[in-house]
């Protein structure tokens, strides 16, 4: 069984004004509001008088009437809870109804703000970007009509360098016809110049031959009349067209043979006109080169035109379609601004709707302050009768406190071991264990986490140790595992006021109070005893004999313990030390832990092998009232729980551990059969338990310290404690009562 089972319940520090303490002789009636026998509803007065109603009875020793006074006052209390039960229900119900419709609104108004944020930020989107096409359209536009302009201009005066280039190009061709013409007859006269040039160069050669030698020339001569006859004897034989040609041919040989003179004359005559042809030969090719570049600067200045006036028609279609466009745009920005009015229009509906949103919300808002206000007022109420029922009951309460990490700790691998919700029910209540990746969930009356100081721990234990005083038994004891800082809570740390344990502080506490109380006439008187339970034996921590030491007692006399009719517990030949001071117990309490029997395991350097018990009990009297009380506390500390493959132990060690695992076994026994109400429960299977019978069977305020440690290495043992206490708070023990006797009738009648 987890803690999770305990989640609903609550346990405070807190007793019942007057009626928990005393009982009454004048009762008051019941009243009606509370009664089963109709409707029930209570009035704050109702539940104050219920609250501090006093038992009134007309002879104290009839138990009859006082257990049906008892049952009846139970019964109203019942009735009295289940009022403020269906209270509390309405509250949270109407709570939820407010919350919901306060979300919906919220929600509502959410998406219409968003809505409108949306809308506002998709129209001025749209304006701009209207804006910003309107500039960019009248830009092109503009641009375009100064291109219009431009192309226009460009496109007259490409007509009139067309026409001029046409005409350019009619003079040219005709030009080009006569230049080819003349460059035909040129070509024709170089052909046949180059030919005559050649039969110069013969000739001139021959001439040359001729100046100096004259017979070689005439040998040459005849040899070439020789050749011309018999060339011209196969022209007649080849053309007879050519006849006449040989016979020209033949009389310009004559007429050569006559003129060589004269051709020596020409021959100078002829080489300057070759120069003047070759140089104006190349003047007409200059010519025709230029003539030709300029035919295609023209030819390429004519495509150039024609691609312009397709350009021109493109830009007029472009200037049409433009045009027809900005008119559209200007149709849909009219449109849009006529949109932009009527969306302006909506927003400041929509402005309105919302601020009478906000009114309702605002007014919702308060009436849910004042509901949770009602319920946190009921709350209240609610948890003081839970905590009557719960004193009623007698619950054992259980504080868990987890000790800092210390160097010594292993780190964990998967984080923190040991968590704390914060929630508002589970806040300072609850605590979280995790182990191989599975979260375990505890709640106890209170949770200590390790930044807790010691003043902290005993400000949540001060009013229980006050009870001592006030003639009640209470039983306060510390358990976990070694190491988990037990002895610390319980003794603290020698030489460090801020770090003395519950023992020291509550026994300053009970000195101080001593003190102020004389004022009002009481005397105390107060005794301390100090044991230990090793290895299932007694030992007396006071003993200033050594057979103490031993498995029996001085005087070889067992150490015994009895339980008398009234409840409390005596061990025989125990030493019991009066004390007056705080110094001397301190003095006792450094005797007793010198004596103490600890060891060494793997688990703490200094473990303590044995129960340590401290009893002091408390005898008050008051002289003016003549009322006496007699209250016992009992401080424990449990030795280390372990198991035996943790703790390395062997030998001496090993019987040690076993012994202490035996008795804590029994321990669970016993809060085992009390939590399931078995008629038997074995008290008497180990000396702890039936020293604590009655503190775990209902005849005392009992107190609870689980002591953890976040080391990662101790998170099974950490669990199985948690485990532990968490069944000993589900735990219902009897009614805790004051021991109090009255010396006179009268002094009766005044508690009454």
């Amino acid at each position: 069984m987890v803690g999770t089972a305990n989640n609903g319940r609550m346990r405070h520090a807190f007793s019942v004004v007057n009626g928990e303490e005393e009982v009454g002789l004048n009762s008051v009636p019941p009243s009606n509001a509370g009664s089963e026998y109709g409707g029930f509803e209570f009035t704050r007065e109702d539940v104050y008088g219920l609250l501090n109603e006093r038992m009134k009875y007309k002879n104290k020793f009839n138990y009859k009437e006082r257990c049906e006074n008892m049952m009846d006052y139970i019964k109203r209390l019942r009735l009295c809870i289940k009022w403020f039960q269906e209270l509390e229900g309405g509250y949270l119900f109407e709570q939820e109804k407010l919350q919901n419709a306060l979300d919906f609104t919220e929600s509502k108004c959410a998406e219409m703000d968003l809505m409108l944020k949306n809308k506002e930020e998709e129209l001025n989107l749209i304006i701009v970007e209207l804006r910003k096409s309107l500039a960019s359209l009248q830009e092109k536009l503009s641009k375009e009509e100064s291109e219009k302009l431009a192309a226009l201009d460009s496109l007259a005066r490409e007509k009139e360098a067309r026409l001029t280039v046409e005409k350019s190009q009619a003079s040219l061709l005709e030009e080009q016809g006569k230049i080819q013409g003349e460059l035909q007859s040129a070509n024709q006269r170089i052909t046949s110049v180059s030919d005559m040039y050649k039969l110069l160069q013969e000739y001139n050669s021959s001439l040359q031959l001729y100046n100096s030698k004259l017979q070689t020339d005439l040998d040459t001569a005849h040899e070439n009349v020789k050749r011309g006859e018999k060339e011209k004897a196969a022209i007649v034989e080849n053309l007879s067209t050519l006849r006449g040609q040989c016979m020209s041919l033949q009389d310009q040989y004559n007429s050569c043979k006559a003129s060589v003179d004269e051709v020596a004359k020409q021959k100078d005559t002829l080489v300057n006109e070759v120069a003047s042809l070759r140089a104006e030969l190349q003047q007409v090719s200059e010519d025709r080169d230029s003539l030709l570049l300029q035919v295609q600067t023209l030819t390429a200045e004519v495509v150039n035109c024609e691609e312009l006036v397709e350009k021109s028609n493109e830009l007029k279609e472009k200037c049409f379609s433009q045009s027809n466009q900005l008119m559209t745009l200007q149709d849909e920005l009219e449109a849009t601004q006529n949109k932009l009015r009527v969306s302006d229009l909506s927003v400041f509906e929509t402005k309105t709707e919302f601020e009478a949103q906000k009114k309702l919300i605002s007014e919702l808002q308060n009436r849910l302050e004042d509901a949770e206000l009602k319920i946190v007022e009921g709350e209240k109420f609610r948890k003081k009768l839970h905590n009557t029922i719960l004193e009623l009951k007698g619950n054992i309460r259980v504080f868990c406190r987890v000790r800092p990490l210390i160097p010594e700790d292993s780190p964990g691998a998967d984080g923190k071991v040991v968590s704390y919700p914060t929630t508002t029910e589970a806040l300072g209540r609850a605590i979280e264990l995790t182990q191989n990746g599975q979260k375990y969930s505890f709640t106890f009356d209170k949770v200590f986490m390790p930044d807790a100081s010691q003043e902290d721990v005993f400000v949540e234990i001060s009013q229980l140790v006050q009870s001592a005083l006030d003639g009640y038994k209470v039983c306060i004891f510390a358990y976990g595992q070694t190491g988990s800082g037990k002895t610390y809570t319980m003794m603290g740390k020698s030489g460090n006021p801020e770090q003395k344990g519950l023992i020291p502080r509550s026994l300053e506490q009970i000195f101080q109070t001593r003190q102020s109380l004389q004022s009002q006439g009481w005397k105390y008187e107060m005794q301390v005893s100090m044991l230990e339970i090793y290895n299932e034996t007694i030992r007396d921590l006071l003993s200033t004999k050594d057979s103490s030491r031993t498995e029996y007692g001085s005087n070889g006399k067992q150490y015994a313990i009895k339980h008398d009719a009234n409840g409390n517990t005596l061990v025989s030949d125990l030493t019991v030390v009066d004390v007056c001071s705080t110094r001397e117990v301190s003095f006792l309490l450094d005797q007793a832990s010198h004596s103490r029997s600890v060891g060494k395991t793997q688990m703490n350097e200094q473990s303590s092998r044995s129960h340590f018990v401290f009893t002091l009990r408390i005898s008050g009297v008051n002289e003016n009232t003549e009322q006496q009380v007699q209250g016992v506390l009992n401080l424990i500390d449990l030795a280390g729980s372990e198991r035996l493959s943790k703790s390395g132990s062997t030998g001496d060690r090993l019987r040690e551990t076993q012994a202490i695992n035996k008795s804590l076994s029994s321990l669970s026994n016993v809060i085992f059969a009390l939590a399931k109400k078995e008629d038997h429960v074995p008290f008497r299977h180990s000396k702890l338990t039936y020293l604590l019978q009655p503190c775990l069977g209902g005849d005392s305020k009992t107190l609870m310290f689980v002591n953890i440690s976040p080391d990662h290495s101790s998170s099974g043992e950490s669990l199985c404690s948690l485990r532990f206490a968490s069944r000993v708070n589900a735990c219902e023990i009897g009614i805790p009562r004051r021991q109090a006797n009255l010396r006179s009738f009268e002094s009766r009648l005044s508690l009454g």
